[in-house]
């Protein structure tokens, strides 16, 4: 039987935001969570942390990965890492920072090159291209 102590101690639960961020499925290992926050792209609240600051339920944590920013309310605590369909369920993204994401997506998607570069040595035929092309 629980008592009210232990009862009060999982209601205020607090776990590393490194640690966290690992079950979360954000990085695929502390080491990374923690070199993403000293690094200054993981913000908790709007300001800058360190790995071993505890968070709780309600936390906004702005994180930052690659050229992709996530904004996110924690909405449980845990400190294993699950599968990513329970891992899903420990955070809530709001609807902004998904349209951000997705647009983002595509802008890359389109900027990127559609495979005209050529891929390693060219052959005779294009190397006397190249060299009409350039004058040489």
């Amino acid at each position: 039987m629980k008592t009210d102590r232990q009862n009060d101690a999982q209601k205020n639960m607090a776990v590393r935001i490194d640690k966290w961020l690992w079950a979360a499925r954000f990085f695929k290992t502390r080491a990374l969570a923690a070199d993403a926050i000293n690094g200054g792209k993981v913000h908790l609240n709007g300001s800058k942390t360190k790995p071993a600051k505890h968070i709780k339920e309600g936390d906004r944590l702005s994180i930052r990965r690659g050229p992709y920013e996530h904004a996110i309310v924690v909405c449980a605590l845990n400190h294993q890492r699950r599968p990513a369909k329970e891992a899903v369920l420990l955070y809530e993204e709001s609807a902004a920072s998904i349209e951000n994401r997705q647009r983002l997506a595509e802008q890359l998607r389109q900027q990127a090159p559609t495979g005209a570069l050529a891929k390693g040595r060219p052959s005779k035929k294009n190397r006397r291209q190249i060299i009409q092309f350039t004058g040489k």
